[in-house]
């Protein structure tokens, strides 16, 4: 039985790749594991039958015969242990792949976050610029230390891991905000992730769904 996903009916993003779903189409191609996509409109994302996968109404969900999962970054986990190819053999370098991916989602994204959200609901407001100079900074001082950390490395722990594959999808959040360019190892390090075959696929698919509403 092939596992199922949801995603956006439409691409709040516009087919770049950005959405929830991504990583999880990412590392299901990283291990070679087919899958369905089930779309879900906003509506029916707020409804008892989606509710039920994932209990705060967003994308994406898992379902695999009677397992029910939500959260990307866990889904990646559980794809990622369920395979070889995104977790070392080994014990330590597998643990240390792990840190990378809850590094990811709770000590980068969440600055990158915050530093996009007035840009959305903040822009009229007197304080933006300097609000967003501030977050900036911040956001800066997360990569300064990922970027010493990484060095001259092709990835952040030996082999791509499951590490690379969340931290490369969070750090494209910074996309054409010329954030990532202060920091020239780490633009090299998200095109290289970019440049997987297994990334060029799952973008393809994702885009798929995009191109399909505006055709």
């Amino acid at each position: 039985m092939k596992p199922t996903i949801t995603a956006f009916a439409t691409s709040p993003d516009r087919g770049q790749g950005m959405a929830r779903d991504m990583p999880v189409r990412w590392a299901f191609e990283e291990v070679g594991q087919p899958y369905d996509v089930r779309l879900v409109s906003f509506a029916e994302m707020k409804q008892p039958a989606h509710l039920a996968h994932q209990p705060f109404g967003q994308i994406p969900s898992y379902e695999e015969g009677d397992l029910s999962l939500f959260e990307s970054g866990a889904i990646v986990f559980h794809i990622a242990q369920g395979h070889t190819g995104l977790l070392p053999e080994d014990a330590k370098a597998r643990a240390r792949a792990i840190t990378w991916m809850f590094a990811a989602l709770s000590t980068i994204e969440p600055v990158i976050t915050e530093w996009e959200t007035p840009e959305y609901f903040e822009q009229d407001k007197p304080w933006f610029q300097e609000r967003r100079a501030i977050l900036g900074d911040r956001v800066r001082k997360r990569l300064r230390a990922l970027s010493a950390r990484l060095g001259d490395a092709e990835w952040l722990d030996g082999g791509f891991s499951a590490g690379d594959l969340v931290m490369v999808q969070v750090l494209r959040r910074l996309t054409g905000s010329g954030l990532l360019e202060e920091f020239p190892n780490l633009a090299a390090y998200v095109a290289r992730g970019e440049a997987r075959p297994a990334f060029k696929r799952a973008f393809a698919a994702q885009r798929a769904v995009f191109e399909a509403q505006a055709g």
